[in-house]
């Protein structure tokens, strides 16, 4: 059954009384995180630095701001640029029996969770999952004779020392009511953006930001098969459902596209059942490539998904070259 928000969450968009009566916790939620990040400056925590230059990709919010297409387009990027990426992930929502391991094609969203299949599938390169950055960085290279390491959604994981970091912001929540968690969206203060290498906007970047896009064109069978242009569903209605971290960015962009949607939202990774999908066992339903890995087995033909890539303004890729080049080149 399709998630509301709940009222906390539905409040992390402006100002509410529920994030008053929050802010106490709010503010020893920043501290905690704050002294965390200087026990590791001072070295009372261990942070490990691996024989690899690292970039982290993350952001300082809670849900979904599009990393993973990002990652996607980075690693894409640097292969073509002459290097060697490989890619770590924390497998968020797998429950393989062995950790630190190697996402292969055959994978399951059960074993390493979807973002780490989408990674896998799309990134052209070697994905490994795990909770503990610095061991999976250690055993992909092991294994790969990579010369630089993406390490998705690794902001708050200081364990594991960077070289670069690019923070990705969604454009249309930016930072919600500027509260720490749980009386609004933050990780950390955006303060902390100020120490990044680089940010870019997920959505319409303001003056003086790098944006992106993440866009779709074309649909596909989940069950397997040819691809149509999205706009073959024009004429219908169609019934769209996500659990993504920001739904309402998948179903705009069907809209955009001149699709008339029924919006139907999960949980973010939720685990999509054949009984999530049996209401609509009549109608065309639309949904993200992160949840068509979780349905492809029970998928039936009138389930799609719209793969969705990352487009970066030119600005933002020329900055970057410049300090990859730096960072691997000297």
């Amino acid at each position: 059954m399709a998630l509301a928000l709940n009222p906390i969450e539905a409040s992390w968009q402006r100002r509410h009384p529920l994030n008053y009566l929050l802010l106490p916790l709010s503010g020893l939620f920043c501290a905690v995180v704050a002294f965390r990040r200087r026990l590791y400056r001072w070295g009372w925590l261990k942070s490990q630095r691996i024989d690899c230059p690292v970039i982290i990709v993350g952001n300082i919010t809670v849900g979904g701001t599009g990393k993973t297409p990002l990652i996607i387009w980075l690693a894409q990027k640097l292969t073509e640029w002459g290097y060697k990426p490989g890619i770590i992930t924390r497998g968020y929502g797998g429950k393989s029996q062995v950790w630190p391991c190697e996402v292969t094609t055959d994978a399951t969203p059960q074993q390493v969770g979807d973002e780490a299949i989408l990674l896998k599938r799309h990134g052209e390169c070697p994905v490994f999952a795990g909770p503990q950055r610095p061991l999976v960085a250690q055993q992909l290279l092991s294994n790969y004779p990579c010369d630089v390491i993406l390490s998705d959604d690794g902001m708050q994981h200081y364990a594991l020392q960077r070289d670069l970091e690019i923070a990705v912001v969604d454009g249309e929540r930016r930072f919600g009511n500027g509260y720490c968690l749980p009386a609004g969206p933050l990780r950390e203060t955006r303060k902390r953006l100020q120490q990044v290498d680089l940010v870019i906007i997920n959505g319409n970047p303001g003056e003086g930001e790098h944006g992106m896009s993440v866009v779709g064109d074309m649909a596909c069978p989940v069950a397997g098969g040819a691809c149509k242009p999205l706009a073959d569903f024009v004429p219908t209605s169609v019934d769209a459902v996500a659990g993504i971290g920001h739904p309402e960015r998948f179903f705009s962009m069907l809209e955009s596209a001149g699709l008339t949607v029924d919006r139907h939202p999960f949980a973010d990774h939720h685990r999509f059942t054949a009984d999530d999908l049996a209401p609509f066992e009549q109608k065309t339903v639309l949904m993200t490539e992160k949840d068509a890995v979780k349905c492809e087995q029970f998928a039936q033909s009138n389930h799609w998904y719209v793969p969705a890539t990352a487009s970066v303004a030119t600005v933002f890729e020329h900055q970057l070259k410049t300090k990859v080049k730096r960072l691997l080149d000297g």
